[in-house]
């Protein structure tokens, strides 16, 4: 019997530096150049897309390649985007390049989490303003002592739609890690265990460390790296101090994003009409 394999033939401006798929779509998301707004929600999972037909004023599915789901529409009449990254620091690492060279420069991931402060219940909100660098991805672009820093104008954005649509939200600093269940000491297949772990949710408890993912370490050091602004907002679905576990409130996460790239949108326009550069509260005035 013959057995033939499919050949994928690259865009003629492809190289292996630089590859690219026909159409000049990336390699990955299979995005290209106008094919997302200047602001994007990244989702993990493809499905939480779904969560915005409801409540945009438009929505449309643009491309759909691997795991990278990317949507597009408007907000009050903001043009907005959705793209799925799946899970991890690597999948984000393909989302947040390929993306920003299809024109993209703010970033906004809506997650889940696992709350590490016994007073956040699930179904609330957190909002971080940095990250603990345990993934592995970002440390191949700059040392672990660089900073997962979100973007202020994007943390404020996301304070005041918290604020305005009425939902409990905290903010802080939380930790990303390159796996859920060693990188997050829960028990292994076979109970395997290291003793290393023991203490991890005690000690990141006492730092005041609010959550732990697997994202947005590298979401926030690339972004910051090349120039873009980025942010995270999570739905709480686990508490690792009182071992509550409920997959509640995503649709809230995403509501609460696309309000904060609304306001973003107007401080963008405010800062362009004054010629300033960042957001000041004398803007407001």
């Amino acid at each position: 019997m013959n057995h033939s394999s499919k050949k994928v033939i690259a865009d003629e401006n492809a190289t292996a530096a630089s590859p690219l798929m026909p159409g000049e779509k990336h390699l990955a998301t299979g995005i290209k150049t106008g094919d997302v707004s200047r602001y994007v929600l990244f989702a993990g999972d493809p499905k939480r897309s779904d969560h915005c037909e409801s409540i945009w004023d438009s929505y449309q599915e643009v491309s759909y390649n691997r795991e990278y789901r990317n949507c597009r529409g408007t907000f009050q009449g903001t043009d907005i985007s959705i793209v799925s990254t799946g899970i991890g620091d690597l999948a984000m690492s393909f989302a947040v390049e390929e993306i920003a060279r299809s024109g993209a420069d703010t970033f906004i991931r809506v997650g889940t989490t696992g709350a590490l402060q016994p007073e956040i219940e699930c179904g609330s909100l957190i909002i971080n303003t940095g990250m603990i660098r345990g993934d592995g991805t970002s440390k191949c672009y700059i040392q672990p002592e660089y900073p997962a820093l979100a973007n202020y104008e994007v943390v404020m954005a996301l304070i005041d739609a918290c604020e305005t649509l009425g939902y409990k939200y905290y903010v802080g600093i939380g930790a990303s890690a390159d796996s859920f269940y060693a990188g997050q000491a829960r028990p292994c297949f076979n109970n395997y265990w290291q003793s290393a772990w023991d203490n991890m949710v005690e000690d990141y408890r006492r730092a005041g460390i609010v959550n732990w993912e697997g994202e947005a370490s590298a979401l926030l050091t690339l972004s910051s790296l090349f120039g873009l602004r980025a942010g995270f907002i999570s739905t709480v679905i686990d508490n690792r101090i009182t071992n509550e576990f409920n997959h509640i409130g995503e649709p809230e996460s995403v509501h609460a994003a696309s309000l904060a790239v609304v306001y973003l949108a107007r401080w963008d326009q405010m800062k362009a009409e004054k010629g300033v550069k960042y957001v000041t509260p004398s803007m407001f005035k």
